[in-house]
């Protein structure tokens, strides 16, 4: 008691002060229309801003998820708008018994969501390094995607994280074909640029033209067919000049990519098995 005693001793002019200081304000905003008015707005109107910051913080944490949420119905959206082109297509054309075989078998697959934890963009062997391993059903030579499309393939696992090799990898090849056509080459880069790949062996009479999508062209048991590669921005030559040469701006874009998923394709095994057998020709399988 004798300490509360003496600090209102010791500051009350202080509170006498601050007493008087309220009382005036409520005699002031109550008694006074306009000045309650202004009081009233300019309560709500710092009210409404902690608001908006509070939401905007909410948002900003439940961004991850929703991110990760994204990617996955982007890529589920992108594979039934691939069955559905393909669909359409048979109504005009036939496709033979080879292509039915391999479009059924890659219609099976499922996502497998990963974060990344490490990766690289500026060397010739670029990698990335994701959370998810041989433990969550990952194994080597599965394709793995994002929301812009495809970034690369699973080229080693460990029991927990695995090793990606990305597109923007200079021993990347990815079977690749320009969308609504048959004509299908590999996808390669060159080094440089992150954002670019050449789409390679092209024949000169294909019916191309810069905008063309290219997408994944499903002959392998890596991706399915449909999954967005990028844009034609550039066609010329090749090289040898026997073919030609499309340079490709991708979906993906490396610099912000936070999350994946990788592909696990049901009917893998029995693909594998059936391509294996080309071995014995000589012939070796593209991705």
């Amino acid at each position: 008691m004798n300490t509360l005693l003496n600090f209102i001793k010791k500051y009350f002019y202080w509170l006498l002060f601050i007493i008087l200081e309220v009382i005036s304000m409520i005699i002031l905003f109550r008694g006074y229309n306009y000045q309650g008015s202004v009081w009233f707005t300019s309560a709500n109107s710092v009210a409404g801003t902690v608001n908006s910051w509070y939401a905007d913080a909410i948002a900003y944490i439940n961004l991850k998820n929703i991110n990760k949420s994204l990617t996955r119905e982007n890529i589920y959206l992108q594979k039934q708008v691939a069955d559905l082109r393909q669909a359409l297509d048979k109504q005009t054309t036939q496709p033979s018994a080879n292509e039915r075989v391999v479009r059924d078998s890659l219609k099976d697959f499922s996502l497998i969501p990963a974060n990344i934890v490490s990766n690289s963009l500026y060397k010739d062997n670029n990698y990335i390094i994701i959370d998810k391993g041989e433990s969550d059903g990952i194994s080597t030579d599965m394709g793995v995607v994002g929301g812009g499309g495809i970034v690369g393939i699973v080229f080693l696992t460990g029991p927990h994280y695995s090793l990606i090799m990305p597109t923007i990898n200079i021993n990347s090849n990815i079977s690749c074909r320009i969308r609504h056509s048959n004509y299908f080459g590999y996808l390669q880069w060159t080094g440089g640029g992150i954002n670019t790949a050449y789409l390679n062996d092209i024949p000169h009479y294909a019916h191309v033209k810069v905008g063309d999508y290219v997408e994944t062209s499903g002959y392998s048991s890596v991706f399915p067919p449909g999954i967005f590669v990028g844009r034609v921005t550039m066609i010329h030559n090749a090289p040898d000049g026997l073919s030609l040469q499309l340079k490709v701006n991708l979906g993906t874009d490396f610099s912000r990519l936070t999350d994946v998923c990788v592909i696990s394709c049901k009917n893998r095994p029995e693909i594998d098995m059936i391509s294996s057998q080309f071995k014995h020709f000589g012939i070796q399988e593209q991705q």
